[in-house]
Formats: C-alpha cells, structure tokens, sequence
C-alpha cells in the first residue's frame, strides 16, 4: 500500500504526465455528458424500455448505452472502427495501399485521411439505418422526413465529433483515445451489474446463495481478470542476434535482443468476427418466422451447448486466419536482414522466414483456444445463475477490450515514470502491454 501512494505521489510530481491524465479525465467527462443528450425531435420520455439485445447489445455496449438512449452519439466510435479496420484490411491486399504504408509518415497521413472520408460514409448509412430501424415511431416528434436528415446530420456529426475526442486524448493525453472511450462506455455499465448482482444475491429481491454467493463470484471474476492478463500479455521470445559493426572508433550492432511473438496476436478481433457470424441464425428466424421452432434456434441461445461449441469453432478459426493476414514472417525476415540480424542457428533468408511462421503457428493454437475460453465464460456464468448484465464481465469482448486498454495506458504511465528514474509501477519495473513491449523501450516513441 505504502509503495501505491509512492507511485502515485510520482506521478503528481511528473508536470506533463499529471497534465495529460488531467485532460484525459476531462475529455472523457464531456463525453459521457454528450452521450446522455437525446436527438433533436425524439421524445426521451416516450423511448420506455429500449434495452437493446445481440449484436445491437453489443454495440450499446461499446457507444455506453448512447444506442438505447437514442443519444446524438449513438454509433459512437463504432463506424471509425469499422472503416480503420477495412483500411487495415486493404493495406494487405491492396497494392497501392502497401506503397503507402511504406511511405512512412506521409504515407500514414494519407491512410488516415482515407480513414476518415470513409468513416462519414460508414456513418451516414448507419444513421439511416439507425434512425428507421432503432427510434421508435411513438417517440419521434418531428415529419418523417426531416427528422430523418436532420438526424443523419447529427448522427454524423456526433461520430466525427467522438472520433475527434478520441485523437485530442491521443495525440495530449494518456492512452489511445479512441479504445479510452470504448473503455469508459464499457466501464459505465458495471455500477448497474453489480447493483443487480447485489440484489440478486443479498437484497429484497434475493434469488438465493446469500453473501457467500456474492463472494465467490467477485473471487471468480477476479481470477478471470488474471487469466486474461496473461492471455494478453503471453509472448514467444525469440532470439535475435545482430551483427559487429566499426563505424570510424565506434563500435555497433554485437547485441542480441528478441522478437516478441503473441501468444494471442489476432486480439479481440476474431471474437468480433464469430459474433458477428453467430447473429445470423437469429436474424434468419426473424425474416422467416416458420423457421422459429427448428435447429436453429440452438444456435441463437446463447446459453446452449451447440451455440458455445460453434462460437468457440469459429474463434480459433478467426484467429489462425486473422493472424495470417497480420503477422508476416517474410517481412520480419526480411527486416531482421536488412538490419544485419538473424536467430542463431538459423540462416538468414527463407529459413528464418520458416522458422518464425512454425512458431507462431505454434503459439497460435493455445492462444486461440484460451481465447475461446474467455469467450464462452460469460454463458457459462449465466448457467451458473450470474446475471446476464454482470456475466458479460466474465469474459468476451467487454473483457479483453478493458484488460487490454489498461495494460496499454499503464506501460505509457510506466514510462513516464521510468524517464523520470523513480520506480515503476510494479516491482519489476516493466509492464508491458499488448505489444508485449516492456514499457522502458517505447520511451522514444512517447
């Protein structure tokens, strides 16, 4: 405890780092103000009971409940996810997308120009979409059509001005912006869970278990938390060996360093994926009312056995297929080669470039089937009598997004720490976030 209140006594004493965390909290304090306010020409006291479910429970969840409000910021962040993720996409099997990624700098700032263009664009359709599928019609105060421009309009406007919040808080605040405010959305959510957990469990309304219960759960989720750090963290050191050289009386190069192959290099993206997939069966039932009571049904409970065997299926699959499209050994190769570099033993070249792809296809499988694991806890909780509100901290999507972001934010803290020569935040001295970087490396970039 002594050594926490040191730490962040350290923190207040660093000037640019008590500033940032300062302008981060503050950014985040606006928009969860802006996301309360509702669209002009809705009825807020007419919306009633507008829970969302599925994948639209899914996105309420990363915009913070702004999609159930019918908030000015209901697609959140969402549509710029979606278009840096088809940009990301492209600068795999585009050409002209690879030249620019090379480009360095100027090429990464015509990437997020590209990036934004089609975030309007995603953004737009969304709203229209949005607006005729997800408002109800009681709730809507103004013709039709004018509230559906002037919706569009601020819908639109309401992402860019998230998306802006989001690069203000990278570019002078803490952490990335952009997964800061998926995190608050997140977070937001956890009050109320634990709130009807409480009651479930001890209050008026208990549905039995008591205080022991109630424990057991929080111990639970605690080592589910534990897991999913070293899910996140887990990497495969491999060996690089660089080569002497004598630059005038200087002498450089002679170290060996190491590759840090993730464990899990997809991330939460293959969980993204397997969902997205397994709302089919649901969305076929409602289009085909006939098919209500057959198979498929199984398919869209998310409790039962069939749905958590094919979800967990498609994730491993998701995440071999994810990481071979993101990770390429050719390229590491090459690079480890340019800059004089090779694992010992191995010759430079195509056996390197092997020899990285058999370890990551290694590493690979544990990792995607611990994924699936983390993935399918929260039904698993739900069987055990967990509130569904408060299972969704069991694992998935919500989960991994938190973990991940926090590791990132204190391995930036870390290194303003660690710049400064007090001590870090753990004992070690190192925490390393998803890049599975120790912090004290990525001083320069900061």
């Amino acid at each position: 405890m002594k050594k926490l209140f040191t730490t962040l006594s350290n923190i207040w004493k660093i000037q640019e780092l008590k500033e940032r965390i300062l302008f981060t909290l503050l950014i985040l304090l606006v928009y969860r103000f802006v996301s309360h306010v509702v669209l002009p020409g809705v009825d807020a006291t007419a919306l009633g009971n507008n829970e969302k479910s599925g994948l639209l429970g899914l996105l309420d969840m990363f915009a913070g409940g702004s999609f159930s409000r019918v908030s000015i910021l209901a697609l959140g962040v969402m549509p710029y996810i979606s278009a840096s993720i088809v940009v990301q996409l492209l600068g795999i099997a585009v050409p002209s997308f690879q030249k620019m990624q090379k480009e360095g700098e100027s090429g990464r700032k015509k990437m997020n120009q590209i990036t934004r263009y089609l975030t309007v664009a995603i953004t737009i359709v969304q709203s229209v979409g949005y607006v005729k599928t997800q408002v109800p019609a009681e709730a809507i105060l103004l013709p039709n059509t004018l509230f559906l421009v002037l919706s569009t309009f601020v819908l639109t406007a309401g992402t860019l001005f998230v998306m802006w919040l989001g690069e203000k808080i990278t570019d002078k605040g803490i952490g990335n912006g952009t997964s800061l405010i998926i995190m608050v959305g997140i977070i937001a959510r956890l009050p109320v869970a634990i709130s009807q957990e409480f009651s479930a469990r001890v209050g008026s309304s208990s549905e039995g278990g008591g205080p022991v219960a109630l424990v057991l759960e929080i111990v639970a989720l605690f080592a589910v938390v534990m897991f999913t750090i070293l899910i996140v963290q887990g990497v495969r050191k491999v060996p690089v060996q660089y080569a002497k050289k004598i630059v005038g009386n200087r002498q450089f190069g002679g170290v060996r360093q190491y590759i840090p192959l993730k464990v899990n290099a997809a991330g939460v993206m293959p969980i993204i994926f397997a969902q997205a997939l397994m709302f089919i069966p649901g969305a076929i039932m409602q289009f085909v009312p006939s098919l209500q009571g057959s198979w498929l049904i199984q398919f869209s409970n998310t409790t039962s056995l069939a749905y958590s065997l094919t979800f967990a299926f498609l994730i491993i699959a998701f995440t071999f297929f994810y990481t071979a499209i993101t990770v390429n050994p050719t390229q590491m190769s090459d690079d480890m080669k340019k800059n004089g570099g090779f694992i010992p033993g191995i010759k430079p070249g195509f056996a390197t470039s092997t020899f990285i792809d058999d370890v990551i296809s290694k590493i690979t499988f544990p990792g995607a089937v611990f994924l699936a694991i983390i993935a399918v806890l929260p039904s698993i909780a739900v069987k055990f009598g967990i509130k569904q509100e408060f299972a969704h901290f069991f694992g998935g999507t919500s989960l991994l997004i938190l973990v991940g972001v926090v590791l990132d934010t204190l391995q930036q803290i870390e290194s303003y720490l660690l710049m400064r020569h007090y001590d870090g935040l753990m004992k070690t001295g190192r925490v390393t976030g998803r890049t599975g970087v120790p912090a004290a490396s990525s001083n320069a970039a900061l």
